[in-house]
């Protein structure tokens, strides 16, 4: 991957954490940039990413999106 994809992909990966973060607690965003790379980079959908990088918090860091 080149600079300007990996820029691409960085931006969209910003883009979708932005939802997450807006109904949860704080965390590290690193932690779901890194699950959301990762699936991405392996040929998932930005959409199965997405709901990936969810799992990884819930599972992995118990990060849930609030219910209130």
């Amino acid at each position: 991957m080149d600079v300007a994809e990996l820029a691409d992909l960085l931006h969209e990966t910003a883009d979708h954490h932005g939802s997450f973060e807006a109904v949860t607690p704080p965390h590290d965003w690193w932690d779901w940039y890194a699950a959301y790379l990762h699936a991405r980079e392996n040929g998932s959908s930005s959409d199965e990413a997405d709901a990936a990088a969810g799992r990884y918090m819930a599972e992995v860091k118990h990060v849930v999106p609030s219910t209130a």
